[in-house]
């Protein structure tokens, strides 16, 4: 690991709040595919709620959840998505990361005429670019 930590996981869900989209970048995550449901289904509410009841108007909601080991940072498009990034409490500049991250989605997933809204986003060259973002 970098003295400036790590970038854990990358994770994309639609506008309905479900997850389309997720990379790990540990080894021997023991993570399985509904866990990153129920992570971003709870974290979708939780956003939601927050948004919605906040004292303060116009809030966003919840942006970062941070935890002793951990930090989740979220993304929301004008159109309704989240983009998420599990990291190291030490790694720098997540916000800005996101918001390459959408970025790279906006130019290669979105303007790819085999992709369809709302589906499991599955572009090669996605992979490739987020990885050289990231790495």
């Amino acid at each position: 690991m970098s003295k400036d930590g790590s970038i854990y996981s990358v994770l994309i869900l639609n506008k309905s709040g479900g997850l389309i989209y997720n990379r790990d970048f540990i080894p021997g995550n023991k993570f399985v595919a509904n866990d990153y449901v129920i992570l971003t289904g709870v974290f979708y509410g939780m956003y939601t709620i927050s948004a919605r009841y906040s004292p303060v108007e116009g809030s966003d909601g919840i942006q970062t959840l941070e935890t002793e080991d951990f930090k989740l940072q979220a993304l929301q498009t004008q159109t309704g998505m989240f983009f998420l990034l599990t990291a190291d409490l030490r790694y720098p500049g997540l916000p800005e990361k996101l918001q390459s991250i959408y970025e790279l989605y906006s130019d290669y997933v979105l303007k790819n005429p085999f992709y369809e809204m709302e589906q499991p986003i599955r572009c090669k060259k996605f992979d490739v670019l987020l990885s050289n973002l990231l790495f």
